[in-house]
């Protein structure tokens, strides 16, 4: 089963040196382990851009929508036996220390 890990570093997350160093280890670790698919990391909120629709009107707002404490700032794309499995592996997703990783487990669409 595939797991979509959302990743909200802290504020002040890099990437430094480190971060990356550790990110870079990580990604090994998991593709050596044949769970890691894909990430990404996302720009700051205030580069996004909101995209509704109001009853057959688009509405656009720049930035996030609501003012929030956590924001999301990448992802990582696992494919685990089971969500016990993609736990362990989201505790050692850099961006976590300080930060928080949110795990869901994705809904498979018949190909």
């Amino acid at each position: 089963m595939r797991y979509m890990c959302l990743v909200y570093p802290t504020e002040d997350f890099g990437p430094s040196p480190e971060q990356v160093r550790e990110f870079v280890a990580f990604r090994k670790e998991a593709l050596d382990a044949g769970v890691y698919l894909e990430a990404g990391r996302l720009r700051p909120a205030e580069t996004a851009t909101t995209v509704r629709d109001r009853r057959g009107e688009v509405v656009l707002t720049d930035g996030p929508f609501a003012e929030i404490k956590e924001q999301l700032g990448g992802f990582v794309l696992l494919e685990c036996r089971d969500l016990d499995d993609a736990l362990t592996w989201a505790q050692r997703i850099p961006g976590l220390r300080d930060g928080a990783v949110e795990v869901r487990p994705m809904v498979e669409f018949p190909r």
